[in-house]
């Protein structure tokens, strides 16, 4: 990966962002620790200042100058400041050199700029003072210096300045390595999906043990990809059985052409013959009919037709239907239906997947026997349920007889082209149905809907 393109990845882009407001946060936290520590400060040196500030006001001229004398003779680290000025503001005794102008003569510490005067000169001292005017007209000044203050901080700026470079550096690095291993995994299925491309629908993207946005997206690629696959296989296969199952009855009726042709002497012989053609090309567009509607109803074409659908009306219209049929084949068509249950849906659709049903069961139950329709209530939702007293479907072709145009032995000799139950699978999955084959004798299908 070149260095142009970690600097233009999202990942470094993400990391320098993180980098910067940290920085940001990290500046006003010590902005903060600063601010806390010189309200810290100056409440210790107002505190120093008042307690030093408590004389009479009444005192004479003497007894100040005393005051100033005894608070200036201990002051090893040159932190104290007294001065007594005389009404005119001139000074009398101290180490002040001169009355900062426009200072209010009360006894509130003011922050001042004052010039210290003492036997090692004249030195400039930020300093936190209190001036109050005595009875005598003199001003006696004392104060404290914050020279404390003025250290914190450079402290403060050094602390900031060795404590964030290396947080900076710590988030560009630990996003640029982000980057990398992110552009590695991306690499990789990047190749695998290149290999798909090129024709290797076995292939999957890689997945990992732990849970993160890469590893979702790689399996729901990969549980597409396996759609797909399953997909292209059946479309090879459907492809296949429908060249195998056109070809058959497309052979039969070129032969009945030819015999027609080449053997009939009358007009009533050349028609038996056409009529025949024409019954297997009818088989033929059949099977393409079905074909085109299990298509139209797999790509969800007909989703917009979707409404409230009255299950009972359904079972009535299927059951008058094919009530005919079953009598003259010798079946009970029975209808059960106590339950006026709704669902969202199309009803064309649906009366075309429970007519298929029904179909099958009266068309694979033999003469005196039963075929049961019914309209029942689950706990997710009403079922339709289909049941007869024929063979059966066994255990290992439940899977198979909703493939295209799977035939069971037992189904070999009656008529159809093996994708009635097919439409009915792509109908069901339409709707967001399930359908289940029960155990039990003869064949017994439910069809599970939910509730509109």
């Amino acid at each position: 990966m070149r260095l142009a393109d970690v600097f233009y990845s999202t990942t470094v882009r993400w990391a320098l962002a993180v980098a910067g407001a940290f920085g940001v946060c990290t500046v006003l936290l010590f902005g903060f620790v600063y601010w806390q520590t010189a309200m810290y400060i100056t409440g210790n040196v107002d505190t120093i200042v008042r307690a030093n500030s408590h004389f009479d006001a009444n005192l004479p001229r003497t007894q100040a100058l005393h005051f100033v004398a005894t608070h200036l003779a201990d002051d090893p680290r040159r932190v104290k400041l007294a001065e007594l000025f005389a009404p005119d503001g001139a000074p009398i005794a101290g180490n002040v050199a001169s009355l900062p102008p426009g200072l209010p003569l009360d006894e509130s510490p003011r922050a001042v700029e004052v010039v210290r005067v003492d036997t090692r000169g004249r030195e400039a001292q930020a300093a936190r003072v209190v001036a109050r005017r005595l009875a005598s007209g003199d001003i006696l000044l004392v104060g404290h210096d914050t020279g404390d203050l003025r250290q914190v901080a450079p402290l403060v700026a050094r602390a900031l300045m060795m404590g964030l470079l290396p947080a900076v550096c710590l988030a560009l690095i630990t996003g640029a390595w982000l980057t990398r291993r992110a552009q590695r995994r991306i690499d990789a299925m990047n190749r695998q999906v290149q290999r798909v491309m090129a024709g290797a629908l076995n292939e999957r993207l890689p997945v990992r043990l732990y849970d993160d946005p890469l590893n979702r997206l790689a399996k729901i690629v990969n549980a597409m990809l396996d759609q797909i696959e399953r997909l292209v296989t059946e479309l090879a296969s459907v492809g296949d059985d429908i060249a195998h199952d056109l070809r058959t009855p497309l052979t039969r009726v070129r032969a009945l052409l030819e015999r027609g042709r080449d053997s009939a002497r009358t007009l009533p012989e050349l028609s038996a013959a056409t009529e025949r053609a024409i019954a297997g090309l009818d088989q033929s567009l059949s099977i393409i009919t079905a074909l085109l509607r299990i298509a139209e109803i797999d790509h969800g074409r007909r989703i917009a037709g979707m409404a409230t659908v009255r299950l009972a009306e359904v079972l009535q219209a299927v059951h008058e239907l094919y009530q005919p049929i079953a009598e003259d084949k010798g079946v009970s068509l029975l209808l059960d239906v106590h339950d006026a249950q709704s669902v969202a849906g199309d009803h064309d659709l649906l009366l075309e997947a429970v007519a298929n049903l029904v179909d099958n069961a009266v068309k694979f139950t033999p003469a005196s026997g039963s075929v049961s329709l019914r309209l029942l209530q689950r706990p997710a939702g009403p079922a339709v349920r289909v049941e007869d007293t024929g063979p059966g479907i066994t255990d290992t072709e439940r899977e198979a007889v909703f493939t295209r145009f799977y035939r069971s032995d037992k189904s070999r000799h009656a008529v159809g082209v093996g994708l009635g139950l097919s439409l009915v699978a792509a109908i069901v999955k339409l709707h967001g149905f399930s359908l289940t084959i029960l155990d039990g004798p003869g064949c017994r299908i439910e069809i599970g809907c939910h509730a509109a």
